[in-house]
């Protein structure tokens, strides 16, 4: 083989290399951008501002707004849940009373983003103080603060500590949906490290 074929060779390898390498940097950089477009950070300064007030992890915020709305401030589901974070009139009176029993605040101002960020983060705040883990917290915001209890209760479907057996399928579906969520959240954005 003489000098140059060999020398050509290398450079089709080089040239092949490159390529190869600029085509992974391309699908990680266009991957990186469809993950930032699909879980976006968007309402940012409520959601700092509120999970660092009541001490709840942004990342987790975020989650549950995502899965709950799709950051669309305006939505209601069927049962009449409202805004960003999905808030019912009974659950949206609870954290007034518990949060600003004397303002002005009306179920309305749920589809305000602030205010529906604001009471959403006490809400999950609270639920986390009162069953002692993310997944329990979850547990209830999905399913009612009286199923979490009960749930906890029966050796079928906890440990006593944390329920490991969730009865209801669609809220399984949701604490598992909510917990991926937040995972990617935490890698994508090290959200980590904010607080």
């Amino acid at each position: 083989m003489s000098r140059r074929t060999r020398h050509g060779g290398l450079k089709a390898l080089f040239l092949l290399l490159a390529a190869v390498l600029l085509g992974v940097w391309a699908v990680r950089g266009a991957s990186g951008r469809y993950y930032r477009m699909a879980y976006p950070m968007k309402y940012q300064q409520q959601v700092e501002q509120y999970s660092r007030e009541f001490g709840v992890d942004p990342a987790l915020v975020y989650a549950i707004i995502r899965t709950e709305s799709s950051f669309q401030p305006d939505a209601t589901s069927p049962i009449g849940a409202r805004g960003l974070m999905q808030l019912t009139e009974d659950t949206f009176d609870w954290v007034k009373s518990k949060l600003e029993p004397d303002a002005a605040t009306s179920y309305e101002d749920m589809y305000d983003p602030e205010e529906n960020i604001r009471y959403g983060v006490f809400l999950i705040s609270a639920l986390i103080q009162q069953f002692g883990s993310v997944n329990n917290a979850l547990c209830a915001y999905h399913a009612g603060w009286g199923n979490a209890t009960a749930w906890l209760e029966n050796p079928e479907y906890s440990t006593g500590e944390n329920i490991v057996n969730i009865p209801f399928e669609d809220t399984a579906f949701y604490v598992d949906k909510v917990c991926n969520t937040q995972n990617i959240y935490e890698k994508l954005y090290n959200l980590k490290a904010l607080y």
